[in-house]
């Protein structure tokens, strides 16, 4: 039987708010998650990336920049961390590179989708071999493309008697159901995670996220703007569904605001119960009397936001992917190591009843060093 080989995972996330670096040992057996650490992007670099997820006219010489910019800082974060560890990149069999999405647009009458980060770059400044670009073979066969988490979560947490719920809060918020039968793992992206209290926070306060909840806190839930929020199509979509930044963004809240005048830390605390019914409307008919909620990505650090989607949730618990050996800020990032490894095996790493394809595929394109 092969030996275990090691793998490292880059994730940057809606957020943009660091890029996140998980080295793995992966084999057919299992995973070890060795190392991780984050990095944080550039001001510039963020604005930069932001400024792309914005619906109209692109710059190709601005798309161009960013992607080789977020190239040379995955590179050299790869270089950092293994620095670390005390590791060379020869004990290195390949990097899983997501990117930053930009665009996604699975629904498209010709489907795409857009991730930063040259993985040609990558590959030739670390010497490592890169797999990037894990969404376009899905959407090549009719798929949404994401999220491609749920494969992961399936392999690494399923349980044979308990039926278990994975919910990465990152920017945009997504569930994977993993039944304890044989049934078909589900997945999908319920809407909003932190992305509109992100940017709503920056627009009003200068900070780049409202840091564990605190001026939600100060703020006064408005029912009516909820009830117009959760009207918008998208919540009200079957699955398979995917959906990212460019869609829930300012413009589409303000699209949501009336002529009455409300505080903006009213806003934010109806921002956070939006994410918090939205996610609970998406999961409720999938919950089977009291079934373990498990947590990961950024929303995990929010305690205003936990707080808020364990009451709507109750008496379903609600705690992060700790409690299934694997710290919440990693799971995304130690995901792509693991689909690089996937890949480099010729292994499939989508799940059809996840993502609508037509098939189980092979993701990703390979950058050798």
């Amino acid at each position: 039987m092969a030996s275990p080989e090691r793998y490292i995972g880059l994730m940057t996330g809606t957020s943009m708010d660091g890029l996140d670096v998980a080295l793995i040992e992966c084999g057919q057996n299992g995973m070890d998650l060795i190392h991780a650490k984050g990095y944080p992007i550039p001001d510039t670099l963020a604005t930069l990336c932001q400024s792309l997820c914005l619906p109209g006219e692109d710059s190709l010489d601005q798309y161009g920049r960013a992607h080789q910019w977020l190239g040379e800082l995955s590179a050299q974060a790869v270089l950092s961390l293994l620095a670390d560890v005390g590791l060379k990149p020869h004990a290195i069999r390949a990097i899983g590179s997501h990117g930053q999405t930009v665009r996604h647009r699975p629904d498209h009458p010709q489907p795409f989708t857009l991730q930063l980060g040259n993985a040609a770059v990558i590959a030739a400044q670390t010497g490592i071999d890169t797999v990037a670009d894990f969404r376009s073979a899905d959407m090549a066969l009719g798929g949404q493309g994401a999220p491609l988490v749920p494969a992961f979560h399936q392999w690494l947490f399923n349980h044979p008697q308990h039926d278990q719920l994975l919910l990465n809060i990152g920017g945009i918020a997504n569930v994977t159901w993993l039944p304890a039968h044989q049934e078909p793992v589900l997945g999908f992206d319920t809407g909003p995670g932190n992305t509109l209290m992100d940017r709503w926070c920056q627009l009003h306060t200068g900070q780049p996220y409202d840091k564990g909840g605190m001026w939600a806190a100060t703020g006064a839930l408005n029912q009516p703007l909820l009830a117009r929020l959760m009207t918008d199509g998208y919540f009200h979509r079957p699955f398979p569904k995917s959906t990212g930044r460019e869609y829930f963004s300012l413009a589409w809240l303000n699209s949501f605001l009336q002529t009455e005048t409300l505080a903006p830390q009213d806003v934010q605390a109806t921002l956070a119960a939006l994410t918090c019914h939205s996610i609970a409307d998406a999961i409720r008919p999938l919950l089977k009397q009291k079934t373990a909620i498990y947590v990961c990505g950024g929303g995990v650090h929010n305690p205003y936001l936990m707080a808020c989607l364990s009451q709507i949730v109750a008496p379903h618990s609600v705690q992060n992917t700790s409690a299934l050996g694997l710290h919440p800020d990693w799971v995304e990032a130690a995901c792509f190591a693991w689909l690089a490894y996937r890949h480099m095996h010729r292994q499939t790493g989508n799940l059809p009843d996840v993502t609508g394809a037509s098939k189980h595929a092979v993701l990703g394109c390979l950058y050798p060093a």
